[in-house]
């Protein structure tokens, strides 16, 4: 069984594409309006405070709460998490632009438009081809996904990622085409020092074609699922997934190979290789950057911690 075609009323398509079409050109550059200027406006509109947002701009009294509310629209007034991420520093331009676009995609998500399936799915799918790396055709974005910065995704052809799924791109983050990604799974690009947790090492994180990964599952940073294969509901990858095969548990292991794969398919038994450091992405830092610990922890971190009260 598959899923039957649904469309709006020829009125609500007629708003629909006509509001999308606007967004988009807008965000293209063609009106010559920057993008957190862009973002702003949409925002005002699509939380339907214009007429405050008018009294605001001409200097009349407002509320403190009000303000904060209308300067929220404004994505150069909101920070996010990964902007205290250190590396940014490196790619300032880079980033300042995908921040713009996703505190659209999630503040779209705050609207009661984002429940609209037929409207969300295609609002998101123009904004991620304007914050990802590279988008493919028919992708279908659900609702409260999230992502680190956007700008390190590809993704293939008819892929979709249901809600509350976690596309962390730290790294790097590669989707294939058809992939299916199921309700609050997580895919990750980097790691944390076991030591030093404020060390961070990034990945090229690959998942090929014909993948499914099931509700909440988690991959890690460098690891590549295979083409075709399966990952079960909350099993967490720890290394390579084999083309074709079914893995499941915490670490995940291949429990069977796909039926109609067993001749191309490699044993379940067999060993399977996983190069991670071969995925590593480099970077530094520039010398000039002011960075803490967010711990407060002790410098030397190669020496046990010992607590207060102990001799």
């Amino acid at each position: 069984m598959t899923k039957r075609r649904v469309s709006l009323p020829d009125a609500a398509e007629e708003g629909v594409t006509a509001f999308i079409d606007d967004v988009d050109t807008r965000l293209s550059g063609a009106t010559g309006e920057g993008i957190c200027d862009v973002v702003q406006e949409v925002l005002v509109d699509l939380f339907g405070d214009r007429d405050a947002y008018e009294r605001w701009q001409d200097g009349e009294e407002i509320s403190p709460a009000e303000r904060v509310r209308l300067q929220g629209y404004d994505p150069c007034n909101a920070t996010l998490e990964s902007e205290y991420y250190a590396e940014v520093a490196n790619e300032p331009e880079r980033y300042e632009r995908s921040k713009y676009l996703q505190w659209l995609w999630r503040q779209f998500d705050a609207t009661p438009m984002a429940d609209n399936v037929e409207f969300a799915l295609r609002f998101r799918r123009m904004v991620a081809r304007h914050l990802f790396e590279e988008v493919g055709e028919d992708c279908r974005f659900f609702k409260g996904i999230s992502f680190t910065y956007g700008h390190n995704i590809q993704i293939g052809d008819n892929v979709v990622v249901h809600d509350d799924v976690h596309l962390d791109d730290r790294g790097r983050l590669t989707i294939g085409d058809r992939v299916s990604i199921s309700d609050g799974a997580h895919l990750y690009s980097h790691d944390h020092d076991l030591i030093d947790q404020t060390e961070v090492r990034n990945f090229h994180t690959v998942v090929e074609d014909d993948v499914r990964l099931t509700f909440d599952s988690m991959v890690r940073a460098g690891v590549r699922v295979g083409e075709n294969a399966v990952v079960g509901a909350r099993a967490v990858v720890q290394s390579d997934v084999p083309a074709h095969h079914v893995v499941v548990g915490m670490p995940a292991k291949s429990v069977r190979i796909k039926p109609g794969y067993e001749d191309v398919a490699k044993p379940v038994d067999a060993e399977v290789e996983t190069d991670r450091d071969a995925r590593e992405i480099p970077y530094s830092l520039p010398e000039d950057l002011e960075v803490f610990d967010e711990f407060g922890r002790p410098t030397d971190l190669s020496k046990p911690i010992r607590s207060h009260d102990e001799p």
